[in-house]
């Protein structure tokens, strides 16, 4: 493997906070590229700790960050940047403003990614940095961009579902000048491969992400002891956003609740526009209050990932029921599925984009058409009649996700990319 070379690439991981609670799947990949090759993270914000685990925590000090503290060097920079280079710094600045960026929020993570990019370029150089990664194709894939045009240091960002449509519209120029596009899917590699006239063809590579949490060999699945005589436990998490469909699952527990079965949901994770967790909790509660289900519907919030296999494990089935928002808005494989799949939770979850690459039906799990609650509840009162069926789904599952999502090897994989994309600089 390239990463096994005596000469590794120095690498920076680029993000705009680290760690976060919010994104345990780059937090156990940075880490793992940390094993690897010689790391280091820098951050284009200040911290942000806020429901952090203790493994969390332990590395936050080690990170490069660059909050509002940093602004008046930022200033200070960027006036002797165009005062030594008027042009080369006013057609950066030129090529942004002319977007019409979809929002103030997204424009604003832009902007300081570009006033951020000219410090972060001298201090990578600094560094001795080779190459980097960008997990993230916005404000980040910005900055390394930016990077890469004043000292030509490589860089590979990451695309995911959700970024392609609507796509910002400087995406086809970020990926235009990385040296490779990391996919962490099948689907997603497609339609990355497709975009913008197929500029990116070639140079995109999958790779899936890794598990967060411990695979449970030594459980067996809780579903396998269920009996009508107590309640059938679901469970979904997630941001309360609109690719999620918690709706349609809220929907389907009310069809269930009329055909009498004794059924509770767990609806976890939550909503918070300053943390990107989505704006549908008002919605959401207010759909379950209309429903009359509020004795058989708990919305426990924010789950702390030291928490969360407990709280999987308490659970006989996990629901994702996905959708595609009319915006073309759509996840990918959400992480909270691959956790799911780690605990030998049986998962009901809808047939869209890239799930099917992990649940297959009546392998691994069973899939749904979207938005069809009547769908949904059939496949969970199926499972409810068929425990034993159901828990082999969940075992079957726990094995997919040892073999797709493995740290080790797919850490490896994404090593082995940043190396040659800092080999073909040279």
């Amino acid at each position: 493997m390239l990463a096994n070379l005596a000469t590794k690439p120095n690498l920076a991981c680029l993000l705009l906070w680290y760690p976060l609670f919010t994104q345990p799947f780059i937090f156990r990949e940075v880490e793992g590229l940390k094993e690897i090759l010689p790391t280091k993270v820098y951050t284009l914000y200040g911290q942000n700790l806020v429901h952090c685990s203790e493994e969390m925590l332990a590395v936050a000090k080690s990170v490069q960050t660059n909050g509002i503290s940093s602004l008046p060097k930022v200033l200070l920079n960027l006036a002797q940047n165009f005062i030594s280079k008027p042009k080369k710094f006013a057609d950066l600045w030129t090529q942004t403003l002319k977007f019409k960026w979809p929002n103030l929020e997204i424009l604003g993570e832009n902007l300081w990614a570009l006033a951020i990019a000219p410090i972060l370029a001298q201090k990578l150089v600094q560094d001795k940095i080779d190459v980097i990664y960008a997990p993230w194709p916005r404000g980040t894939t910005t900055a390394a961009k930016v990077i890469n045009h004043l000292t030509n240091i490589p860089y590979v960002t990451t695309v995911r579902g959700d970024n392609l449509a609507p796509a910002d519209p400087d995406l086809g120029s970020k990926l235009t000048a990385a040296t490779f596009i990391r996919a962490n899917n099948l689907a997603d590699l497609k339609r990355i491969e497709a975009f913008d006239k197929g500029q990116a063809r070639g140079r995109v590579k999958l790779i899936y992400n890794s598990l967060t949490l411990k695979l449970a060999q030594d459980i067996t699945p809780q579903i396998a002891t269920y009996t009508k005589a107590r309640s059938l436990k679901i469970m979904a998490l997630g941001r309360f956003d609109v690719t999620k469909g918690f709706d349609v699952l809220i929907s389907a527990i009310a069809i269930l609740r009329d055909l009498g079965l004794n059924i509770h949901l767990t609806l976890a994770g939550g909503g918070g526009v300053s943390l990107g967790l989505g704006k549908l909790e008002g919605d959401l509660r207010r759909l379950v209050e209309k429903l009359n289900l509020t004795e058989i519907v708990s919305f426990p919030g924010l789950i702390s990932h030291n928490e969360l296999p407990n709280l999987l494990a308490a659970h006989d089935i996990f629901a994702c029921p996905c959708v595609i928002d009319p915006s073309g808005r759509r996840d990918g494989i959400p992480n909270t599925v691959i956790e799911a799949m780690s605990a030998k939770l049986p998962i009901v979850s809808s047939n869209i984009h890239a799930l099917p690459e992990v649940i297959q039906d009546q392998k691994t799990g069973l899939t749904v058409p979207p938005n069809d609650p009547k769908a949904l509840a059939n496949a969970i009162a199926w499972m409810a009649n068929h425990p034993q069926e159901a828990a082999r789904l969940g075992e079957n599952a726990a094995r997919h996700a040892q073999m797709l999502f493995d740290p080790k090897t797919n850490c490896q994989q994404l090593a082995d990319l940043l190396t040659l994309a800092a080999q073909k600089s040279c």
